[in-house]
């Protein structure tokens, strides 16, 4: 049965109740995705108890008016929280729940609105925090390709096109390529006016601030395969609330419907389920205070309690070649191959470890420390780490990329942070180590003029030199095999 419809403070707004005469606590999403697509989850919260309040975010869908990200959230869905207070069939107590731009949604309605206008408890999935969390790097390099396919998706129109990007790139696979990247909306077919203004986007950490001053219940979802699970970690950090719970899985943006090569059966966890119990438990003051949690162990078919930390260990590496090469932007390291040249002057610096020789639980930041040159003031430094197993096959790990700006031909000493990692390795693996200028199209090319990569035509090769000896991979290392743990006592306790 379709909903019935309201306009909330002029916002398409559908209300799904439980059956019965209530009142009920209500689950509010606020979407730029199409509230329709959201009927099976809400009819979903109303079968166990809750009333489910999805709304189509200012411009977008059945929603009038101009459609800025990130700019009319905290007010509108303020508005939209006191509307449902107000209701009859309200208890009162009130869920802001969503994933991606609808988590932003969500906190920023928590740390934000004021008042009655806040909500009493956070579901926050794969949280995309702001517009300079999802465009940048915290070393402030640009994320190219998902941003350019979400705003070819979605940016500067009332509705959306899914598969835009993919259709662009089938009929000029270069797309991403053309100088200068303003000019992307143009080979689009597109008026995107406010593509360029998200790369002048850089207070990055703004809500992570505010989220030490949170006064409700978070729980956060991620995916260890997600562009987004450094965020949704720093903001179960960071969160200041009366609890917070943290599931981390090995899955990517789409959670448990997008699971990595690592997921085993013990990772198929039903969301929807937990997520009822845990906002019943949140809405009855009923969780225990501080944070707690549950990560997937990828590649070992369990789970371990969130603080669960490996020690440090640094494995030895080797070089293989290329402690001179070459970061050429009109030949980048791609992101979405993991072959390695064999012909032709190297593009990277190429190390390796010895074959494990028994497992390892790797658990825990993963950092490379380095010395190198650059022939260019600017340079960006990729660093990526591959999983080779016993039988042939490479999976990228992890992938890290810093931004640097220092006389050519300097020598300098620094660190590059890969993010973390969750994983059991079989023996036999080798983990292999790259080092590049670029890492595209995941990310825009330097293009070592100095100039802004998204504004820069022009571009120049920049000669390196990797002081091999001074490579140190420094994993964590869980001791022994990890108690496990089940992920709903955790999240529920």
């Amino acid at each position: 049965m379709t909903p019935p419809t309201a306009t909330v403070g002029g916002l398409a707004t559908d209300t799904h109740l439980p059956d019965g005469d209530g009142p009920f606590p209500t689950v509010l999403i606020r979407t730029p995705y199409d509230r329709t697509r959201h009927r099976a989850e809400a009819r979903g919260w109303a079968r166990r108890g809750f009333a489910a309040v999805v709304q189509d975010v200012r411009g977008r869908f059945a929603s009038p008016g101009e459609w800025h990200p990130y700019r009319n959230e905290a007010a509108d869905g303020a508005a939209t929280a006191r509307w449902i207070r107000r209701q009859p069939w309200s208890d009162g107590r009130l869920v802001a729940a969503g994933a991606s731009y609808a988590a932003h949604c969500a906190v920023v309605l928590a740390l934000e609105a004021p008042g009655d206008g806040r909500p009493d408890a956070v579901i926050a999935a794969v949280p995309a925090l702001g517009a300079a969390e999802t465009a940048r790097e915290p070393s402030g390099v640009e994320r190219l390709l998902t941003r350019a396919g979400w705003w070819a998706a979605h940016g500067d129109r009332p509705d959306s096109d899914e598969s835009a990007l993919d259709k662009a790139l089938a009929a000029d696979p270069g797309l991403l390529t053309h100088l200068p990247l303003t000019a992307l909306p143009r080979r689009l077919g597109r008026d995107l006016p406010s593509w360029a203004g998200l790369w002048r986007h850089h207070d990055r950490g703004r809500l992570t601030t505010r989220a030490a001053h949170a006064a409700v219940p978070l729980l956060a979802v991620g995916g260890h395969h997600d562009h987004f699970t450094e965020d949704t970690v720093a903001l179960w950090r960071a969160w200041g609330g009366p609890s917070a719970r943290l599931l981390l899985g090995p899955w990517g943006h789409g959670l448990a419907g997008a699971p990595g090569p690592d997921a085993g059966p013990a990772h198929r966890v039903g969301l929807g389920d937990l997520y009822v119990r845990w906002a019943r438990r949140a809405l009855g003051g009923e969780l225990a205070p501080g944070r707690h949690g549950a990560l997937a162990l990828g590649g070992g078919n369990l789970w371990v309690p969130a603080a669960t930390e490996g020690r440090p260990r640094t494995p030895r590496v080797r070089l293989l070649h290329g402690a001179a090469f070459t970061a050429d932007p009109d030949r980048p390291v791609r992101s979405d191959d993991l072959t390695v040249p064999t012909g032709g002057p190297p593009d990277r610096c190429l190390l390796a470890t010895p074959p494990l020789p028994r497992p390892l639980d790797a658990l825990g930041p993963v950092r490379v420390r380095l010395r190198a040159t650059a022939g260019t003031p600017s340079a960006d430094w990729a660093v990526r780490l591959v999983a080779l197993a016993p039988e042939g096959t490479a999976e990228r790990l992890a992938v890290g990329i810093a931004r640097r700006e220092q006389p050519a031909g300097r020598a300098a000493e620094f660190t590059v942070e890969l993010g973390r990692l969750a994983r059991r390795l079989r023996p036999g693996t080798r983990l292999r180590l790259e080092i590049a200028g670029h890492h595209f199209p995941a990310h825009a090319r330097n293009p070592h003029t100095g100039a802004d990569p998204v504004t820069a035509d022009r571009l120049l090769p920049s000669p390196r030199e990797v002081d091999p000896e001074s490579v140190a991979l420094t994993l964590h290392v869980l001791p022994t095999r990890p108690t496990p743990t089940e992920p709903a006592e955790e999240i529920l306790r």
